[in-house]
């Protein structure tokens, strides 16, 4: 079915039910990892796998992606720093526009160049409003794309940036603060975004504990993304995902 993961978001925000994301790094994984990671993945029910980074530096996305895929059937989205990242074994692609910056290359740029590879790969291609907030420390991701980050308590700049980026056909919101991030977004932040727009809103960085995951959930989170925190302890992925599928059952 065409667009069936966007499909898969839309109706889970609609029905209240919150999704769980474990982040993958392809650069700091190898085969027994993977295997650990996807059997408690598997254990814990996440929901999907995102896998990208910032920075690649190794060719292991798609010997990472095809291993996952060979042990288990949780959805595979690619959440890519660079054209270069796109790989056809995934399932779906998050098609980040980099909306709170104005680097050009991020909004559109790097799009152009990249778009008739993307459209051969067969991905679902999902046009996703990437919005970086300030964490309280420099992350790859604000390096990287030469932005500055929207101020953590500039919550007006958050919606109305929000909101322009769905009215410019954005399918999803992302908003992060960046593997590593000191803080991560505030609850009210979260809020005041997902109570003024349509699309499916996915939060992540910064997200230590599954408290959190929680809080942030109750606040309008539709997916919890999480990586940095289960790199250093694995065992937080059980934690992380019942807190956040615990939303479905208090709601």
């Amino acid at each position: 079915m065409k667009n069936k993961l966007y499909q898969h978001f839309l109706r889970n925000k609609q029905q209240g039910h919150k999704s769980f994301a474990v982040l993958v790094d392809p650069d700091k994984v190898d085969n027994p990892k993977i295997e650990q990671l996807v059997s408690l993945a598997i254990d814990a029910k996440v929901d999907y796998l995102f896998v990208g980074g910032s920075l690649l530096i190794s060719n292991h996305q798609d010997e990472c992606i095809q291993k996952i895929k060979s042990l288990c059937n949780i959805p595979v989205i690619l959440f890519p720093g660079s054209p270069s990242q796109v790989s056809k074994y995934a399932d779906a692609l998050l098609y980040l526009s980099l909306i709170s910056g104005r680097n050009p290359e991020l909004l559109i740029g790097q799009h152009v160049v990249s778009a008739p590879f993307v459209r051969k790969s067969g991905l679902e291609i999902m046009p996703t409003g990437y919005m970086v907030i300030d964490g309280g420390a420099p992350t790859t991701v604000s390096y990287i794309s030469n932005a500055t980050p929207i101020p953590s308590d500039k919550n007006e700049i958050a919606l109305c940036t929000a909101m322009a980026g769905e009215m410019l056909g954005m399918k999803l919101i992302y908003m992060d603060s960046g593997s590593g991030a000191k803080r991560p977004i505030p609850e009210s932040m979260i809020e005041m975004v997902a109570s003024h727009i349509e699309a499916p809103l996915i939060i992540g960085g910064g997200i230590s504990d599954p408290e959190k995951a929680y809080r942030n959930c109750k606040a309008g989170a539709d997916v919890i993304v999480v990586g940095n925190a289960i790199e250093k302890d694995e065992s937080l992925i059980k934690e992380m995902s019942d807190a956040v599928h615990s939303m479905m059952i208090s709601v």
